[in-house]
């Protein structure tokens, strides 16, 4: 069933395990490609699942299973060193179809966080800005954009989640990257426009206990005093984008 370069294990849940020797890799990427999916090919005639690991590291590697028609799924992390998980079902439509090739490339091109969050304003300038309950530091509301969401539908559903309110995110003030940090992956955070509001609207939000402790109005002072310096630099960033001075994009509050 394989090439005397490949072989095939079959795992407990009934899915096969393709791997393949360096031999196949030193004859390049073409050849090794075409053993690799003749050898899935053959693989998904009896069973329902091909997968390959391959160590982190193994860009060649991974770069056969790719052009092989294999997807890549995630990492599997163990400590005697990370694994990608590449592998392909029966019912994926081919990869010389359309379909096949969008889904083979969107399954390894990088995806990048998103974070919708919204400038609101009281009629003294000052900001709403939130108490958390996962970290010291205050934040501007909002929060992570859910896998094909609109980050201008997650903000606005991120506010009616967390405070209760209902405030349409209207036009983006800022685009903000910020650079990895503390344990998290890059982001890209998009500052949308949440009008003026009398002050007093605090006092009719409904918080979720879970993640806000409290949220009030602040002046630019408190926020520096309250936020990380990267938040606060986000804040009068998007604060100097609504009075026409500031810059459209910015990273980590900088322009």
């Amino acid at each position: 069933m394989t090439s005397q370069l490949t072989n095939m294990a079959v795992l407990p849940d009934g899915a096969a395990q393709i791997t393949w020797s360096v031999e196949l890799q030193a004859q390049g990427l073409r050849t090794a490609v075409d053993v690799v999916s003749g050898d899935v090919a053959t693989a998904l005639e009896a069973h329902t699942r091909v997968e390959a690991l391959l160590p982190v590291d193994d860009e060649d590697g991974q770069r056969i299973a790719t052009w092989s028609g294999l997807r890549r799924e995630g990492v599997r992390r163990d400590v005697t060193g990370d694994c990608v998980v590449y592998a392909r079902l029966v019912t994926d439509p081919p990869v010389s179809d359309p379909e096949g090739f969008r889904s083979m490339l969107n399954s390894f091109l990088p995806r990048k966080r998103a974070i919708g969050q919204m400038l609101v304003r009281d009629r003294a300038n000052r900001v709403l800005m939130c108490q958390l309950t996962y970290k010291r530091d205050w934040d501007l509301p909002g929060g992570v954009v859910e896998v094909n969401e609109s980050p201008r539908l997650a903000t606005t559903r991120e506010l009616e989640e967390e405070l209760g309110v209902t405030f349409p995110a209207g036009d983006l003030v800022l685009t903000d990257w910020l650079p990895p940090w503390s344990g998290w992956d890059d982001a890209v955070t998009l500052v949308f426009d949440g009008g003026v509001h009398d002050s007093a609207v605090t006092d009719s939000m409904v918080l979720e206990e879970r993640e806000i402790r409290s949220a009030t109005f602040c002046t630019i002072d408190e926020v520096r005093d309250r936020a990380t310096d990267f938040t606060a630099r986000r804040v009068e960033a998007a604060l100097a984008r609504l009075g026409g001075t500031g810059a459209p994009y910015t990273e980590s509050g900088r322009p």
